[in-house]
């Protein structure tokens, strides 16, 4: 089928170019596609095109590959687009985001997407990211734009608000990491169950589960036998927060506690806040250690056997366009319109949905857990007021935001943040 033209924005951080362009290498049906490669470091965008080339030659494969640093250029007659960008020095800034709110004895757990550090990740990456869809919308206004970056959520509310014609969908691999926990709770395959899982991303929980086999609802095992596996599981990401949420609500989160609490006044509580840490450095640590490696082996003319497929989902939706496949996607990011029917309609979700050639229609979930449901219109407000902030580049929305974020604790704590992240921050944050 082929001839499409795919482009990886963000294709210089090497996890992300690599794995990308190893998932439209490995695409019999993408088979004559070309492939642009940008990102505005021109020395890693490099290296990652040096991979690519040397895969795409030793094997002899028909795809044409493009490399610039030239976005507009890029995107000339591109009709997917894969957005993975972070705004450099990418963990410095959310040292920045995690340890200055916690200096004025704020309690958030992870400092990414939610919480004070939520808030200021948001102020500086959606500001390019809206610089890239209008780029796109004035060059190739028929494109999908697939967004991988955090905070996942709240680009999306921004896409959707600014750039309300744009053809965009959010992908996380969150769901797909840990729906294997309830098949171990369960103690049967993954192939076995059928889930229908939802809510915000990193803030959802499997909705509906089923034996395939017996059709019986699995639920009740899940209640039953889950917080004892859950327990016994030690992962620095933590679990205390999944198991709590299920026992006290009765659902299963499909996300660990670094992220489910993000959202959540009274996490720290229950979360290992020193395990998490632990985790944050060790993922901060293990990427540089990866991309250093990485980089030797192309150096050494190595890297086309770096080039191989990643388990996200970009390429596979594509091909589930191109051959009308009607596939279901158990989750991604879109507008809700009523998708979660207790939930308001201007909010991105994350869904089930299915995908062809018309494109990807989200599966109504209908009236979310009423508790749950609580927890989640706390965070459509938050996510509002931080779109509104980023939108009007205002300091008195900005502020709004935290005095609404429940992991915030008091008025003078979110001046006091405010205050200093400006300072600090004051190259990347640009309010009035």
């Amino acid at each position: 089928m082929g001839k499409e033209k795919i482009v990886l924005i963000g294709a210089g951080s090497l996890q992300f170019g690599l794995g990308a362009a190893g998932c439209i290498l490995h695409s019999e049906l993408l088979e004559g596609s070309t492939i642009s490669l940008h990102d505005i470091n021109a020395e890693s965008l490099n290296l990652v095109y040096q991979a690519c080339k040397a895969a795409i030659d030793e094997q002899n494969l028909d795809f044409t590959l493009e490399s610039t640093i030239d976005r507009k250029k890029a995107l000339k007659n591109a009709t997917y687009i894969i957005n993975s960008i972070e705004v450099p020095p990418r963990f410095e800034l959310w040292d920045q985001d995690y340890e200055i709110p916690r200096k004025f004895g704020n309690r958030q757990v992870f400092g990414e997407n939610g919480g004070p550090g939520g808030l200021f990740h948001s102020l500086r990456i959606i500001p390019p990211i809206l610089e890239i869809c209008a780029d796109v919308q004035k060059i190739c206004p028929n494109a999908l734009f697939m967004n991988f970056s955090n905070p996942m959520s709240r680009i999306c509310l921004a896409i959707k608000r600014k750039f309300p014609k744009l053809k965009f969908v959010g992908l996380c691999h969150e769901y797909h990491h840990h729906e294997i926990i309830a098949s171990r709770i369960l103690e049967t395959p993954l192939s076995n169950l059928e889930i229908k899982a939802g809510g915000l991303n990193h803030f959802g929980v499997i909705l509906d589960i089923k034996y395939k086999d017996s059709g019986k609802d699995a639920y009740p095992d899940i209640r039953k036998k889950g917080p004892a596996y859950l327990r016994s599981i030690t992962t620095m990401d933590g679990h205390n927060i999944m198991n709590y949420i299920l026992e006290k609500f009765g659902y299963l989160p499909y996300t660990t506690d670094s992220h489910f609490g993000e959202y959540i006044h009274w996490a720290w509580e229950i979360a290992d806040m020193d395990g998490i840490k632990n985790f944050k450095d060790t993922y901060m640590a293990s990427i540089d250690y990866a991309s250093n490696k990485i980089t030797k082996l192309i150096q050494r003319g190595k890297g086309a056997k770096l080039v191989k497929p990643d388990d996200e989902r970009a390429i596979p939706i594509i091909e589930e366009i191109l051959i009308n496949a009607n596939y279901l996607e158990a989750s991604i990011n879109l507008p809700n319109n009523g998708v979660i029917s207790n939930l308001p309609s201007d909010l991105v979700i994350e869904c089930p949905a299915i995908v062809n050639k018309k494109g990807l229609h989200p599966v109504e979930l209908g009236d979310y857990p009423k508790g749950l449901a609580g927890l989640l219109r706390n965070q459509a407000t938050v996510q509002d007021l931080v779109v509104e902030a980023v939108l009007t580049k205002s300091r008195d929305i900005a502020l709004q935001a935290l005095l609404v974020d429940p992991v915030v604790d008091s008025y003078t704590q979110a001046e006091k943040i405010l205050d200093e992240m400006l300072r600090v921050q004051a190259n990347y944050l640009h309010l009035e």
